[in-house]
């Protein structure tokens, strides 16, 4: 790609870069929400066409007027948001992207086909089983295999590990090595240094819509890596989180408590079992554990949004079980949710209107059934600067802001009202080094002003740098509570892999007797 350039209004998400990916190696491409890297990437794949510049492939120069002439000339995109049909089979959405001049869709060969790529390249799906019967994982196969059956060779992953838990993110790297040691060019985009230093051959750093370093893994470090995402150091973050210096005051009163609680999951099975937890005021509370434990049923339960079926919730002393999510919120409940754009945002409305959803009913923000719009106007620009949301102004839709961005607009309306308790569900999920060490400063602010966190992750990372105690979910039951100061990460690993707290010490007592 040489001096691609790409304009949005006035925002320049491009700007004349010159990017270069080998055969045979896994290219990185890092950078902070906003600095280009979708954008260009969806440029190669077709998605946009460039305002300037030119693409070569093998030294000839391309041009895409679609995603599907991209494909023709075997460049194919994994999105971080899959683009799947749930009722249709694997080998069904295989076949949605081929051009066809007959009716008969040929699923028998198109599975036999998928089934030989699938064993040679080590992707294990059954082309016949249906997408929504399969784990986030092996639809992210599903997307490699359509890509690979389509004859792509040039495979661009966009955030591709951000919506995997920590097996399956170590088995997709093991993937994408396996593809480029067979010859294909892998361009790999993510904010997780660590696996980029563990993927790559070669690593570009974008930032504001410029490539400002190329280099390779044995050549830099993450924290050097960091500097030039962002352009300044982020020590805390970057080094090992586990030794952060915290605030040692003791906790105050209880503010959450669970008592024996169940709750049902989406296919009608129990996915919390007799939970007990408590979070007092000042105190966070990390909860660990592999996806699809009950993690996000228990954020549902305690905001509201999932009744329960037995046992007790109690906030700030009043009994809120089964209470509207609308009244737990008016209880000084903050509730960061998992998925931002389906539960906490709205992608086509502008930023002002995202800002007050919380509180649009009540003075200032309103008066009697009449917003103010000159309140509303204020608390909103007050919002984006005291968050550093980076964008053109209020009137901007939700949609056209990165991620990390949108996150710290939903992060700032939430904690705008002094919250009690804040029910935080992967609060840096695919948000760039810069945006997670902004979240992770203000949940810090927020546990030193006296609020209680309710902070659940699958980065274990995150989770000791910033909880006090953290308990280990597994099939919907607490496996233990230990404090996150001197945590031993392979104890909570035994832990969410369902191993009793006992046996797990016992483990731990014959390794160390071993060695």
């Amino acid at each position: 790609m040489r001096g691609i350039t790409k304009r949005f209004g006035p925002v320049v998400a491009n700007d004349h870069v010159d990017f270069e990916a080998a055969w045979g190696e896994v290219h990185a491409l890092v950078g902070e929400n906003g600095a280009g890297k979708s954008t260009l990437m969806s440029i190669l794949a077709g998605l946009y066409r460039p305002d300037s510049g030119t693409i070569e492939i093998d030294g000839t120069p391309v041009r895409f007027r679609s995603p599907r002439d991209a494909i023709e000339h075997g460049i194919g995109m994994v999105y971080q948001h899959f683009m799947l049909v749930e009722p249709f089979t694997v080998a069904e959405n295989v076949v949605l992207g081929e051009r066809r001049s007959t009716v008969d869709l040929g699923l028998p060969r198109v599975e036999r086909e998928l089934a030989e790529l699938s064993e040679r390249y080590g992707l294990g799906v059954d082309p016949k089983a249906h997408i929504w019967q399969l784990s986030v994982g092996e639809q992210q196969r599903v997307e490699i295999l359509r890509l690979l059956y389509l004859g792509a060779r040039i495979l661009v992953f966009d955030e591709p590990t951000a919506v995997l838990t920590p097996q399956e993110a170590t088995s997709l790297i093991r993937t994408l090595r396996g593809l480029a040691a067979q010859g294909f060019s892998v361009i790999f985009i993510s904010h997780k240094l660590d696996e980029v230093m563990e993927v790559a051959d070669c690593i570009s750093i974008l930032r504001r819509g410029q490539i400002v370093a190329t280099t390779a893994p044995n050549e830099t470090d993450r924290r050097t890596l960091a500097r030039l995402m962002v352009g300044r150091e982020l020590a805390a973050l970057v080094e090992h989180p586990a030794v952060e210096p915290r605030d040692e005051r003791e906790p105050g009163e209880t503010v959450l408590a669970l008592r024996g609680v169940g709750a049902i999951g989406e296919k009608g099975l129990p996915a919390l079992r007799d939970v007990d937890l408590a979070v007092r005021a000042g105190e966070t509370l990390g909860i660990a554990g592999v996806a699809g434990n009950g993690q996000s049923e228990l954020a549902e339960v305690v905001t509201g949004l999932r009744r329960v079926t037995n046992g007790t919730v109690t906030i700030a002393g009043r009994d809120m079980t089964n209470r509207p999510a609308a009244e737990v919120a008016r209880a000084g409940v903050a509730h960061i949710p998992e998925d931002r754009l389906a539960t906490g945002l709205i992608g086509g409305m502008d930023l002002s209107a995202n800002a007050i959803l919380r509180e649009y009913g009540r003075p200032p923000l309103s008066s009697g059934p009449f917003l103010a719009g000159q309140q509303v106007n204020t608390f909103t620009d007050r919002l984006i600067s005291d968050h550093d949301v980076k964008a053109p102004g209020r009137w901007a839709k939700l949609r056209t802001l990165s991620g990390g961005n949108q996150q710290k607009l939903l992060l700032g309306r939430e904690l705008a009202g002094s919250p009690r308790l804040i029910v935080a569900v992967h609060p840096t999920r695919g948000v760039d080094i810069g945006a997670t060490e902004a979240i992770h400063e203000e949940l810090r602010r927020q546990r030193a002003s006296g609020a209680a966190t309710l902070l659940i992750s699958e980065d274990l990372d995150e989770l000791l740098a910033l909880s006090d105690r953290i308990a280990v979910l597994f099939d919907g039951r607490v496996m233990g509570v230990l404090p996150a100061r001197g945590a031993d990460p392979e104890q909570i690993g035994l832990l969410m892999a369902g191993v009793a707290a006992d046996a797990a010490s016992q483990t731990e007592t014959r390794s160390a007797a071993d060695g």
